[in-house]
C-alpha cells in the first residue's frame, strides 16, 4: 500500500473575466457558460511509499501548491484519483489553518481538534509545541498581531508535534531566521529517520538533494521528470539555466554571472544552489561554489576518508587589497564543523581590481565522518586573518549528504589512530600438595 497515490490527476479552476459572469452561471444553473478553465495540473501520476521523502520542484505557478492541497484534502481533483493513507499534517503556506482573530493557544487546540485530537490529547503536546515555537507571551495574543516569522514558528511547531504519518512542507520556512530554519531542518531529518512520509516543496535545490529520496519536476502542471533526486534536480537546473540564457539573449541583457566563470574554469561547473543568508559590504561577490573529485567530476555525495575539491569563484566589484577566499563546513545541526581560507593555508592572493575574477580550489582530505548532511558556506573578505572586512558570505550555499561509512563511527568523527598492543599471558600457577 502506498502512502500517497496519484492516478491521472488533473485540477482546473474557473477563470471569470468579470464578477458578473459568475453570477450569470449561478442564476442559470451553469447552463450559460461564462468562464474559461485554467488547468493547474494535467494528468499527473506518481506513488509515494511509506517513509519516503518525496520532493517536488518547479517554477512558480507550475502546480506544486495545488498538488499538496489535493493531498491535504483541501481540494478535490477535477479528474483522476488521489489516494492518501495516514494522518496528514500540512504546512502549506504562512499561517495556513490559523484564525487570525484567535490567540496562538486557541489555534493550537483548534488545529488539534481538526486532526482528531481531544483537548486532553493536546494538553500533553502543548508544552512541547510552545517550547519549540519560542514565541513567549505572544502565545496568548491574537495571531493577527504576529510577525511573519512568529506565525511560521507556531505553524511548523504544531505540524510536527501532532504525530503525522504524512508531513507536507512547502516554502513556508523561507521566512524564518537562520537559527530557526536550522532547527526546522533538523526536525525534518528526525521525522524522516522515524519513518514519516514527507512531501517537500522547495526552490532550494540543496535542501531537496539533501532530503529527498525521489523527486518530481512539474512544468506548467504536467510531469516533466520523475525519478531519483539527483537526476530530476539536474534536469531542472539545466532547463532553468537555458531559460535564463534565452531570456538574456531576447531582451539584450547580460547573461547570468556564471557565464564569466566558464571562461576561466570550463571543466569545473560552479553555481549557488542555495542561499539561507547572505551578507557583506558588496565590494566583491561569490559567483559560485562546486564540489568535485580530484579528476574534476562533480560530486553529489561526500565519501568518508576521501579527498574532495571545493571550488570557489569570486569577482571583485571594486579594489580588494588583501583578498581572502574560504569556506565554512557545517553539519546538519548548523554547527561550524570546520573551515579554512587561502590566508589560513599560507596563500596570499594578489590584489584584485574591479572586474577581476579569482578561482580557488581547496583540496580537502575528509576524515571518516558520521552519515548526515553537511553544508559549505563560501566567503570572500578583504584583510588579514586578524583584521578583515567580509565582502560576501553565503550561508549554506551547497548542501550534500555524507555516505555511511562501512565501519562504525563512534561519535562525530573517527580519528586516525595507531594502536600498540603489549599483551602477556597469565601465569600458569601449579599447586603442590605435601602429604
Amino acid at each position: 500500500m502506498f502512502a500517497i497515490e496519484f492516478e491521472g490527476v488533473s485540477k482546473s479552476y474557473p477563470i471569470y473575466e468579470k464578477p458578473g459572469h459568475r453570477l450569470t452561471e449561478l442564476v442559470t444553473f451553469n447552463h450559460v457558460r461564462r468562464h474559461r478553465d485554467f488547468w493547474a495540473l494535467r494528468d499527473v501520476s506518481f506513488q509515494v511509499k511509506p517513509g519516503e521523502t518525496f520532493c517536488i520542484v518547479g517554477e512558480n505557478g507550475s502546480g506544486k501548491s495545488t498538488l499538496l492541497q489535493l493531498v491535504a484534502g483541501i481540494f478535490q481533483p477535477s479528474e483522476g484519483k488521489v489516494r492518501v493513507n495516514g494522518r496528514v499534517s500540512a504546512l502549506l503556506e504562512l499561517g495556513s489553518g490559523f484564525n487570525p482573530e484567535f490567540s496562538g493557544r486557541d489555534n493550537v487546540y483548534m488545529n488539534g481538534a481538526i486532526l482528531g485530537f481531544s483537548a486532553a490529547g493536546m494538553d500533553e503536546k502543548y508544552q512541547a509545541i510552545i517550547d519549540f515555537a519560542e514565541i513567549g507571551d505572544f502565545i496568548d495574543q491574537p495571531v493577527k498581531t504576529y510577525s511573519s516569522g512568529m506565525a511560521v514558528r507556531l505553524a511548523f511547531s504544531v505540524a510536527i508535534h501532532v504525530d503525522p504519518d504524512i508531513l507536507l512542507v512547502v516554502e513556508a520556512l523561507a521566512v524564518g531566521d537562520v537559527y530557526f530554519r536550522q532547527r526546522c531542518m533538523r526536525k525534518v531529518h528526525e521525522l524522516r529517520d522515524r519513518g514519516t512520509t514527507i512531501l517537500f516543496v522547495s526552490h532550494a535545490t540543496g535542501d531537496v538533494k539533501a532530503l529527498g529520496d525521489r523527486a518530481l519536476w512539474l512544468n506548467h502542471g504536467r510531469v516533466e521528470a520523475l525519478g531519483t533526486t539527483e537526476s530530476v534536480v539536474s534536469k531542472y537546473l539545466a532547463a532553468m539555466s537555458q531559460k535564463d540564457k534565452v531570456y538574456a539573449e531576447t531582451h539584450g541583457v547580460e547573461p547570468g554571472q556564471l557565464e564569466d566563470v566558464d571562461e576561466i574554469v570550463p571543466d569545473f561547473e560552479v553555481s549557488i544552489p542555495n542561499v539561507d543568508h547572505r551578507y557583506g559590504d558588496g565590494r566583491a561577490e561569490i559567483l559560485g561554489i562546486g564540489l568535485f573529485d580530484e579528476m574534476g567530476t562533480p560530486l553529489q555525495m561526500l565519501e568518508p576518508s576521501s579527498t574532495v575539491v571545493v571550488k570557489i569563484v569570486a569577482k571583485a566589484k571594486s579594489a580588494i587589497d588583501l583578498p581572502n577566499v574560504g569556506f565554512m563546513l557545517r553539519d546538519h545541526l548548523g554547527v561550524d564543523f570546520a573551515g579554512t581560507n587561502t590566508s589560513r593555508e599560507g596563500h596570499q592572493l594578489a590584489r584584485m581590481k574591479a572586474g577581476d575574477i579569482v578561482s580557488v580550489n581547496f583540496h580537502v582530505e575528509l576524515p571518516a565522518l558520521y552519515a548526515t548532511t553537511f553544508s559549505f558556506s563560501p566567503a570572500i573578505a578583504d584583510g588579514t586573518l586578524d583584521t578583515y572586512v567580509v565582502n560576501d558570505w553565503i550561508d549554506n550555499a551547497l548542501v550534500v549528504p555524507m555516505a555511511r561509512s562501512p565501519q562504525q563511527i563512534y561519535g562525530l568523527v573517527h580519528l586516525k589512530c595507531r594502536v600498540e598492543i603489549n599483551q602477556k599471558p597469565a601465569f600458569n600457577l601449579k599447586t603442590t600438595v605435601v602429604v
